[in-house]
């Protein structure tokens, strides 16, 4: 299973619903046809990251709104509040225990990838107050 790949294709999913009125699993299967040969693990691991976002997403965006200071959420690129989505949802209500130093590693390198020049140091910030203040949020 390869758990980039996985988020790289939840990614995908996430950002053209923020832009399509579609369902979660017809996005999901776009992004999967346009990825290729992709193993079930990886294909169950994206499908638990979409369904996730979603199903917390009031919650999720709660979180990531709060330790914004400088982007409201409606104002972030769509890039990078669906990465921080998905980190936040792994690290907050994810079931398996994920060390959140992967997780930060793994979004910002989604932001270098699909995002802006700043994409990486945004989410970052975004994911590293989360976890400095994870009592509070």
């Amino acid at each position: 299973m390869s758990r980039r790949k996985a988020r790289e294709m939840a990614l995908q999913t996430l950002y053209q619903l923020d832009f399509n009125a579609t369902e979660p699993e017809q996005a999901l299967a776009s992004a999967l046809d346009e990825a290729g040969d992709v193993d079930v693990k990886t294909r169950d691991y994206a499908w638990t990251l979409v369904d996730g976002a979603t199903a917390n997403r009031a919650a999720i965006d709660a979180i990531i709104g709060g330790l914004s200071t400088e982007w409201k959420l409606d104002r972030m690129a769509s890039v990078d509040r669906n990465i921080a989505r998905i980190a936040v949802y792994e690290m907050r209500f994810g079931s398996e225990p994920l060390t959140p130093g992967v997780v930060i590693n793994e979004a910002v390198e989604l932001a270098k990838t699909f995002g802006t020049e700043e994409s990486g140091r945004f989410v970052n910030g975004i994911l590293g107050s989360l976890v400095k203040n994870k009592g509070t949020t």
